[in-house]
């Protein structure tokens, strides 16, 4: 990893709907573009991800996506509003960020849920994207929250059934369903004990590897809260897709390559979403890890993959990534 290194410029940027998006550069000023999309959704940022990159070379950009981190106003605020928090809003922020920085195009980067939004972000706007450098591949298809929040089960049974238990379920209801009335519950005990619950399995199924430790920002009640209500809220709506998902718009991705970056051990995103991503698009190389849903292995192939982009885009001070 790169040393730690702090922001260069950081701010405010007001994207409507009265939300203001808190966003971050690091790197080099005049360097190579490159956007990285945190994950959860609901994580916000840590500096870790600066590391992935080499501070000489690239400008490096981020926000904490609506409703979390330094964002305002967090989810759990009173008065939040959730019909303002989809898909469709945070991929207009990034162009609303790309325009305040004056970048034209840029490398776009994103772990787990970050990937979502990257390629929604890439098959909206193509000509603003470079390259993708995706880590942690999912796509946050209904089939895969059904995989994660009931197929699971099987896997691990005995904290499945502590998670099932945790909401109340009506009969023929979704799980998941039944978790976004619990965190939207007008009690906030309720709301806690579904934010504890969610984080608790978030904890179990995110990795098959041994060394998996849990979390300790799930130790942060308000943490709990913000991460559980945006991720419950976005896999409830299988991240506001509609009738199709992501891989119906790969043909949109013609023409920028990509690299997939997933772990073999990751049982929560199963290698198949990545696979078959990679299958539809003709553009992308896959690498298969020997990781969970994150790791040490992964960082490597993460950091290979952005500076093999920036031996391809040439010297920062010949690029034309900015406008």
């Amino acid at each position: 990893m790169f040393p730690p290194i702090e922001p260069f410029e950081s701010g405010y940027l007001a994207v409507g709907d009265g939300h203001q998006i808190y966003w971050e550069a690091s790197g080099r000023p005049d360097g190579i573009p490159a956007l990285y999309l945190h994950g959860g959704p609901g994580s916000g940022l840590t500096p870790g991800y600066r590391r992935l990159f080499d501070p000489d070379v690239f400008q490096i950009v981020s926000f904490d996506q609506r409703g979390c981190g330094r964002s305002h106003p967090l989810v759990t605020e009173e008065g939040a509003d959730l019909s303002t928090n989809t898909t469709a809003h945070l991929v207009a922020d990034i162009e609303a960020l790309r325009a305040h920085r004056g970048v034209d195009r840029w490398l776009v980067t994103g772990a787990s849920w970050g990937t979502t939004l990257a390629l929604a972000h890439a098959q909206a706007h193509p000509a603003r994207v470079t390259e993708l450098i995706l880590f942690a591949v999912t796509t946050t298809t209904a089939a895969e929250v059904q995989w994660i929040t009931e197929a699971m089960g099987n896997v691990f049974p005995r904290e499945w059934d502590q998670f099932a238990s945790a909401v109340e379920r009506r009969p023929g209801q979704r799980l998941i369903d039944a978790y976004y009335d619990a965190i939207t519950d007008p009690d906030p005990q309720v709301r806690e004990r579904t934010a504890a619950a969610w984080c608790a399995w978030e904890d179990v199924h995110v990795s098959l590897a041994p060394d998996h430790r849990p979390s300790p920002r799930f130790e942060d009640p308000q943490f709990r809260q913000v991460f559980a209500t945006l991720v419950i809220h976005y896999w409830k709506h299988a991240a506001f897709t509609g009738n199709r998902d992501l891989h119906d718009g790969v043909h949109r991705l013609e023409g920028i390559p990509g690299v997939l970056i997933h772990g073999r051990l990751d049982v929560s995103s199963p290698l198949r979403t990545a696979w078959r991503l990679h299958r539809a698009w003709p553009g992308s190389r896959l690498v298969v890890a020997d990781d969970g849903h994150g790791g040490e292995d992964m960082a490597a192939a993460v950091r290979a993959a952005i500076a093999e982009y920036a031996s391809r885009f040439g010297d920062p001070a010949g690029r034309s990534g900015l406008s």
